[in-house]
């Protein structure tokens, strides 16, 4: 089968088609037909070796990709799944070795697996399950309550986007953060308050609430800088691990979204909130497999909307 990797590691043109052999659904495993991968900027990290540490011991190719969406069309023996062959699903995928998302076909755990919102496409439905989950778990360590505020940076990209509807959904107050250019696109998503995009993320929120916010959502991996928008005792999640100095009894939390890649109800709920209007799947723009290396260029420009999106 067909998937798109790197035998060394590299800038956006090492990402070629490699052939490899077709997976086969193991016990507790149900296998896809992958019509669409999204791409993450977590897949620029495995196309880049930024942790040589993980591939010593295998070898290429490396296939990365963590969301998938397409035809299921095996579900291994002894599997429990109320899934059915010829479902259009999508997926959380844990990449490995040669097991990746950005492949003709992947096996994966059912418990990684959900339908297709209804209504989507399996390329919009690809934009879903890592970045979906990623802020459910920063949702869920953070623990905020109803009428609580929550500040999000990045909040017109895919994580910060869905940041901002979960949280308006929980009944969250959201201040987010915003470029003039994206500022109604913000606003649509449901922000209560607009902050400028920068480095005063924190002065700004600090206006907007004196009190400083109940959490933080730093999709934007703006860091120290947001530590100063949250209040004494308040918590931060924070992507790639980031952990600041402790100081007015501030948590911080490092979502590491492979820690829900078997919550299947977490996925299904973040689905029917996709089909009850909740959620909006953005797609910036598609392309064949075999031009991944022009994705990783463009998504590595910044300033993507969205999310890009290989088809298979």
């Amino acid at each position: 089968m067909r998937a798109v990797g790197v035998t060394e590691f590299g800038g956006p043109e090492a990402l070629r088609i490699v052939e490899l052999p077709g997976p086969v659904a193991g016990p507790g495993q149900v296998r896809i037909r992958v019509h669409a991968a999204a791409v993450n900027p977590t897949d620029t990290g495995v196309r880049s070796g930024a942790r040589p540490d993980l591939y010593k011991d295998v070898p290429p190719p490396y296939v990365p990709g963590m969301d998938a969406a397409g035809v299921l069309e095996q579900i291994g023996e002894g599997t429990s799944t109320d899934l059915r062959i010829g479902d259009h699903v999508m997926a959380i995928v844990v990449p490995a070795g040669s097991h990746g998302a950005y492949s003709e076909r992947i096996a994966v755990p059912a418990e990684s697996v959900a339908r297709v919102p209804a209504g989507a496409s399996d390329v919009a439905a690809a934009t879903l399950p890592m970045n979906g989950l990623t802020v459910r778990l920063a949702l869920d360590v953070l623990g905020l309550r109803p009428g609580q505020t929550l500040a999000v940076t990045g909040a017109a990209g895919a994580v910060g986007g869905y940041a901002v509807q979960l949280a308006k959904a929980e009944g969250l107050f959201v201040i987010a953060d915003a470029s003039p250019a994206d500022e109604q696109l913000v606003t649509d998503l449901g922000a209560d308050v607009v902050v400028r995009r920068g480095e005063d993320f924190s002065e700004q929120v600090r206006e907007a609430s004196p009190d400083g916010a109940d959490g933080v959502i730093d999709a934007a991996l703006l860091n120290d800088a947001v530590v100063a928008a949250v209040r004494d005792r308040g918590r931060i999640a924070t992507l790639h691990g980031f952990r600041g100095e402790e100081e007015r009894g501030i948590a911080f939390y490092p979502v590491l979204v492979r820690s829900y890649a078997h919550e299947q109800s977490k996925l299904d709920r973040l689905r029917q909130q996709a089909e009850d209007g909740i959620l909006t799947l953005r797609v910036a723009r598609t392309f064949p497999a075999e031009q991944a290396a022009e994705a990783h260029r463009i998504l590595e420009a910044g300033g993507t909307r969205g999310r890009l999106v290989l088809e298979f």
